[in-house]
């Protein structure tokens, strides 16, 4: 051995001893040495929590906003997981391990449309991950970081995960969506209360040398099991062999075996039993790979102003945690001991709760460790599995007189029931389907009244006047009662009261191309007319009717409106020489022409189809009464800017009752556009609700809604189509209607005919769950904030039920009276007196020299756009 290998091993030997009295050396200076390290271990305890909250301090939030059709796959999930998880490691590289964490929030106020608000944080280092997202139908705007009040009662649950720390989480499928339970124990949070409900998840990637660390911990501990069990078999084996040679069945059996007198048997030895081999990767489960680990802080908040709500609140997000529940599972960080329990919400713990809760800081010592394909189904915002209900703040709740139109009684998850309405200012054109009693009419009456109380008009087509019996005991409120205008056209007997209107009249300052056009269009529509199967009928018709209102002109000119022709003589214009002489007389030379040329050249047979029908429009004695007088009072342009409810009460369906409805749709229809003339802001809205549309889309009035639909818009005319099969109109105007439909519902009914309509809502509820609706109940959908809100099932409200401070049975009669008053309604027998005597009364003005004019058409029209007030009329 050479000299330096001596002085080596010397040097081995004085460190052994030395490291043999350490321990004796530490325990006598301990109290030094721990005065000594207590300031380097707070300095850098100190140190380590200023660099932990400077780090949080400069957090980023990004809220997602999922389209309703989103709907991705597992590998897009994953794709978003590996982003977030970069986002966990950005920062500096001296942040503390526990700053370095990504969080998703997913949060409930009650201020949003959606129930749920999900968003990401993480370090402004991170932000252009964190503002991306490899979802092309989710939308990443940049929010504001949390500042909530404090509310009066808060509760607080930290989750952790129990069981086997191998075994992975109950697999949950991603369709219906894993948030569903989360969202529907938050759907019942409310703003007005105060509540709030949030759930955050911090993720963190898993260190290499802790998954080792962990990984050998797990190994051991199976091992060492392992081991245990074997000797347990072994020493089970020993006392098997010992119970066995003790019985009498085994000595007879050994001497039997070999001969008596031989002696007690030798004993036999007990082999012992081998461990069984540990296999790791089965041992380590979720830790057997190394892509995709986190660590897990899963944190639960509910508060409200009102007592219970926020312990109803986390009751149900608990349960919604039991989704993932198995051999391993995540429950409530605590334990109970009778009314004691130790858990985040105790004193002791609440502190260091809400610190990590408002920082976002990391449980330094949290064991809960998972794959994020267990966590896949929390790691995406709601898809369109995840049925949504609405919020207050998504729905708005009805009140008398708010411009908002009433929907239906929407049930909340939990229990509580609104009238929810969408804003006037967003419910342009409604299309209601479904069967008969069940509710579409009823419904529809409901919204006609709220809109005449937020100081709309309403013009309402009723064929049968059931909803006139329903909706007048609430316009005879003093409110609505003076701007009524009743059009009852089912009184056939002569004492009837009934209105007049010349749909060729001149004398309210009307513009005579459209009159004539308008009139023209409401027969051809009616009577199938067009430049192809009627050209002769149309052309003649045509021409009658701009004579005609050119004398209606000059009658109004004249100061003379009583003398203005009406539909009727049409017939006398075409059938007497005499009439059509004087007629010609007061044309310009221009029209004169084709009256003298052309027209000479028609027989009886061209001028039939213009006679016939007007023969037959003639003969009822209530179109005879509403057509035969020259002048009335229903003005379709005046019923507009003044704000009037208008009740068109028909007496069925049949062509007559049709060609009316025509020419008043028409009529309509000309005087929207003539409110081209007033500035957008001075349009007020005017609704008009067409009740049994098959029956007037097959009189041909289906081209006139699709006119509205498609031009009325921005002169602020809005329409509510009722129809039992949407299949039964004709295809141009369905297809108007559905295009610009902001509101759109079904009742129960066949599976094609409720098809028709779940097409639309492209598959977010099922034809059979539509079929299957209650009676009175509605699916529907609408427009409020510039979203599409449903589709949702409702119940169909009552107007007893929701207009019951209204009811004025006792003003029935004033009702009934001040509509008259303003329409000048008279007896049946007097109109038909005029209407009969009126042929005579025009060819005696016709006579007459032309009179000075007292009224220009300009003058009217400018009479007619003054501001006027509720009662002009009367």
């Amino acid at each position: 051995m050479t000299g330096l290998t001596k002085d080596l091993f010397r040097l081995l030997i004085r460190f052994a001893v030395l490291l043999g009295h350490t321990p004796a050396w530490l325990s006598g200076h301990l109290v030094v040495i721990t005065i000594c390290a207590l300031p380097l271990v707070s300095a850098a305890w100190f140190l380590r929590e200023r660099l932990t909250a400077k780090i949080l301090d400069h957090r980023v939030r990004y809220i997602l906003q999922p389209a309703r059709s989103f709907d991705p796959c597992a590998e897009e999930i994953i794709r978003g997981a590996a982003v977030l998880l970069r986002a966990a490691r950005s920062g500096p590289w001296w942040a503390p391990a526990c700053a370095k964490a990504v969080r998703i929030r997913m949060r409930a106020d009650g201020t949003t449309d959606a129930p749920l608000a999900y968003s990401v944080e993480g370090h402004v280092s991170a932000r252009h991950l964190l503002s991306t997202t490899p979802y092309d139908q989710v939308t990443v705007q940049r929010g504001r970081p949390v500042r909530d009040r404090v509310r009066q009662h808060t509760l607080r649950a930290e989750f952790a995960l129990a069981g086997d720390p191998a075994a992975t989480l109950r697999q949950v499928p991603l369709q219906p969506d894993p948030l569903q339970p989360i969202v529907d124990a938050v759907a019942a949070v409310r703003a007005d209360l105060g509540d709030l409900a949030e759930v955050v998840l911090d993720l963190q990637p898993v260190p290499n040398w802790r998954l080792r660390l962990k990984r050998w911990q797990l190994a051991a501990a199976a091992r060492a099991r392992a081991q245990a069990q074997a000797r347990k078999a072994t020493r089970r084996a020993i006392a098997d062999t010992d119970t066995a040679r003790d019985s009498v069945t085994y000595q007879l059996a050994h001497l039997l075996e070999s001969g008596f007198g031989t002696g007690v048997p030798a004993r036999r030895l007990t082999m012992p039993v081998r461990p069984r081999p540990v296999d790791t990767r089965q041992v380590w489960g979720r830790l057997a790979d190394d892509i995709g680990l986190v660590r897990l802080q899963l944190l639960v908040r509910c508060a409200s102003d009102h007592k219970g709500r926020a312990e109803r609140a986390l009751k149900t997000l608990t349960a919604a945690m039991d989704l993932y529940a198995g051999r391993s599972r995540l429950r409530v960080d605590g334990t109970r001991l009778g009314p004691w329990q130790w858990s985040a919400n105790h004193t002791m713990r609440r502190r260091g709760f809400d610190r990590r809760w408002n920082t976002g800081r990391l449980h330094p010592h949290t064991d809960s460790w998972l794959n994020i394909h267990e966590l896949a189904g929390w790691l995406k915002p709601p898809t369109v599995h995840c049925r949504q209900p609405l919020t207050a703040a998504a729905l708005p709740v009805y009140q008398l007189g708010e411009p908002l139109m009433p929907q239906g009684w929407y049930r909340s998850p939990d229990g509580t029931t609104r009238l929810i309405a969408s804003p006037l200012s967003e419910s342009l054109f409604s299309v209601s389907v479904g069967k008969s009693f069940y509710g579409k009419t009823t419904r529809a009456v409901v919204q006609a009244i709220a809109v005449a109380l937020a100081g709309d008009g309403v013009f309402f087509v009723d064929p049968h006047a059931d909803s006139w019996t329903a909706a007048a005991p609430f316009l005879a409120h003093d409110q609505l009662r003076d701007r009524v205008w009743r059009i009852d056209l089912t009184g056939r007997h002569d004492t009837a009261r009934l209105p007049s209107w010349n749909p060729l009249g001149m004398d309210a300052g009307q513009r005579a191309d459209e009159v004539v056009r308008a009139t023209v269009d409401s027969f051809g529509l009616v009577l199938g007319w067009d430049d192809h199967t009627a050209p002769r009928a149309t052309t003649i018709f045509f021409k009658a009717l701009e004579a005609l209102v050119e004398i209606n002109r000059l009658a109004a000119q004249a100061g003379q409106p009583a003398a203005q022709a009406t539909v009727f003589q049409v017939r006398t214009l075409l059938t007497d020489p005499a009439f059509r002489e004087a007629v010609l007389a007061k044309l310009p030379a221009a029209a004169k022409a084709w009256w003298t040329t052309t027209f000479t050249g028609y027989g009886y047979d061209a001028l039939a189809p213009v006679l016939n029908p007007l023969d037959r429009l003639a003969a009822d004695p209530v179109a005879r009464a509403l057509l035969g007088a020259p002048t009335g009072k229903w003005n379709a342009r005046a019923a507009m800017d003044r704000r009037r409810i208008v009740w068109l009460c028909l007496g069925g369906t049949g062509p007559t009752q049709r060609l009316l409805v025509n020419l008043l749709l028409r009529d309509v229809f000309r005087a929207g556009l003539s409110r081209g003339d007033l500035p957008e802001t001075k349009r007020k809205p005017f609704h008009v609700w067409l009740d049994e549309m098959i029956s007037l889309d097959q009189a041909g009035a289906g081209s006139t809604i699709a006119d509205i639909t498609e031009q009325l818009r921005k002169f602020g005319i809005r329409l509510h189509v009722l129809v039992q099969l949407l299949e039964r109109i004709n295809a141009g105007t369905r297809a108007s209607l559905l295009q610009n439909a902001s509101m759109l519902s079904t009742t129960a009914g066949s599976l094609d005919s409720v098809r028709a309509v779940t097409e639309q809502w492209h598959g977010a509820l099922s034809v059979r769950q539509v079929a299957e609706l209650p009676r009175y109940h509605h699916a529907l959908s609408f427009t409020a904030g510039g979203t599409q809100r449903g589709p949702l099932t409702v119940r169909g409200p009552q107007p007893g039920e929701v207009f019951a401070a209204l009811r004025s049975d006792k003003h029935l009669g004033d009702l009934t009276q001040a509509s008259a008053r303003a329409l000048g309604a008279r007896a049946a027998a007097t109109l038909h007196r005029i209407a009969d005597q009126h042929d005579q009364k025009v060819a005696d003005f016709l006579r007459r020299p032309t009179a000075t004019p007292r009224t220009t058409k300009t003058a009217a029209r400018v009479e007619l756009a003054k501001p006027t007030t509720t009662t002009e009329f009367e």
